[in-house]
């Protein structure tokens, strides 16, 4: 029974991700049981990457997965018996040297260094991501974008957490990482 609804489900998330699927599958299975990447190239030598390594980076340049009906497929998945507890995220990746990348902004950046301001040039994202369980190190993100410079973490946030309640159908339990 597991076996037919995770078949069941691959071949769902297979039909959303549209151009460039196959590749796209196979790298998110590399991903999946790849311990510790660190590069593209290694993933492409994961067994179930069967394709040369430049077809990883013409997988993310071609793939235009449809976003929202990967996230309904997602939470269609969810437990409907009890209330399912939400996250969300605001993390920072920093760039300072990137001076042609569009889009930079000032951003949150902890820092030990005492004397040294909390903050990096770069982007922000935002994940909101379903806990299934009450113990357990694994977690479902439903949505992740890019903060732009004219949205806070916190109205990208209030807005994903919207897109993925009109789709629950019980009211979920909200958990949010402090917003800078």
């Amino acid at each position: 029974m597991q076996l037919a609804r995770l078949k069941e489900f691959r071949q769902a998330a297979y039909q959303y991700l549209c151009r460039a699927h196959d590749a796209t599958f196979e790298l998110t299975d590399a991903i999946l049981l790849t311990r510790n990447p660190y590069c593209l190239a290694d993933l492409s030598l994961c067994p179930v990457f069967r394709r040369k390594w430049p077809s990883i980076y013409e997988s993310l340049e071609d793939s235009r997965p449809q976003r929202r009906k990967l996230m309904q497929l997602y939470i269609k998945h969810i437990p409907t018996d009890i209330r399912p507890i939400l996250v969300i995220d605001h993390t920072s990746w920093s760039h300072p040297d990137a001076v042609t990348l569009q889009e930079r902004t000032i951003e949150h950046q902890p820092t030990t260094i005492p004397g040294n301001r909390p903050i990096t040039v770069g982007q922000g994202y935002s994940t909101i991501a379903w806990i299934p369980e009450s113990e357990g190190t694994w977690a479902l993100p439903l949505r992740h974008e890019r903060i732009t410079s004219w949205e806070s973490p916190i109205d990208k946030a209030v807005w994903q957490l919207r897109q993925v309640c009109y789709d629950l159908p019980t009211r979920p339990i909200v958990l949010v990482d402090r917003v800078c």
